[in-house]
């Protein structure tokens, strides 16, 4: 597996497995077929509520802890939102049965977004999070953060795929040191991705899938992956990508596909905002 170097020198593997929509009776089941068919990088989120599925798996996998790197993500926090963020955390890390996490990502760019993020370095200060980051941050929002606070995000984990590929925002990232990795990576299936005649004609030329293209195609642009499946034979085919390279030609032909527009939400739409400052998790 190739890894990236984060901004504070943690070794992150650049294709991992996520667990975005799997239900929590099917998840522990999913993420030891994950673990078996070779994912170390694991991805889940408090609002997926299947963390203690998670957990479960990687207690029962045999996987050392060293060698895994587990990311979880925290839910909007309103004011006392260091108080919130801590207790939030340690429901997490409980839940996942583990000491540390390898990544606490903040989930969205709303609430007390400086409270959070300041209890956050407290605890990637105090070892309890290797690195911490954001996710669904855009530029203004991800360089006013790092403008007003001691600790640089180390991952931004926005939506990226063939019809939305944020070059602009993975370069200024890039100019800050911030790793991209992306979500809904295979645009959840919108635009027949499966069966796009670039997309097929590329896969056919390798002998591979389309998945495999898309996923190699994120990879090759430096995009660290979280490919989602219930199938243990598609987990093993999404983590075969470091056979084959796509030529700069192709990279430059799918270049062609991007809209520079969300195929899902804008973060920018105040009803968007609105809605999602108004869901709350149980704890």
């Amino acid at each position: 597996m190739q890894n990236v170097t984060l901004n504070n020198g943690v070794e992150m593997p650049i294709l991992g497995f996520g667990v975005y929509q799997i239900p929590p009776e099917q998840t522990e089941q999913a993420v030891s077929d994950a673990l078996a068919a070779g994912y170390r990088l694991l991805d889940t989120a408090a609002a997926y509520q299947n963390e203690e599925a998670v957990g479960r798996a990687i207690k029962n996998s045999g996987v050392p802890r060293e060698e895994l790197f587990v990311t979880t993500k925290l839910w909007i926090q309103d004011a006392p939102a260091q108080e919130n963020t801590r207790r939030a955390f340690e429901t997490s890390l409980n839940k996942l049965g583990l000491d540390y996490l390898d990544l606490y990502l903040m989930h969205q760019p709303y609430g007390d977004v400086y409270g959070q993020w300041r209890a956050m370095e407290d605890l990637h200060r105090a070892g309890r999070a290797k690195a911490i980051g954001v996710a669904n941050f855009y530029p203004d929002r991800l360089v006013d953060l790092i403008a007003n606070n001691d600790v640089t995000p180390a991952v931004n984990q926005i939506e990226t795929h063939p019809f939305f590929q944020r070059t602009a925002d993975q370069e200024l990232m890039r100019e800050h040191g911030i790793q991209i990795q992306s979500w809904g990576g295979f645009a959840e299936g919108k635009n027949s991705l499966f069966t796009h005649p670039l997309l097929s004609e590329i896969a056919e030329k390798h002998a591979k899938s389309v998945a495999q293209v898309v996923l190699r195609w994120l990879t090759q642009r430096g995009v660290v992956a979280i490919p989602k499946s219930v199938r243990a034979e598609r987990m093993a085919e999404n983590i075969d990508i470091f056979d084959f390279e796509l030529t700069d030609d192709q990279m430059a032909a799918i270049a062609t596909l991007d809209t520079g527009t969300s195929l899902f939400f804008d973060h920018h739409d105040p009803e968007i905002v609105t809605w999602l400052s108004k869901r709350r998790l149980d704890s």
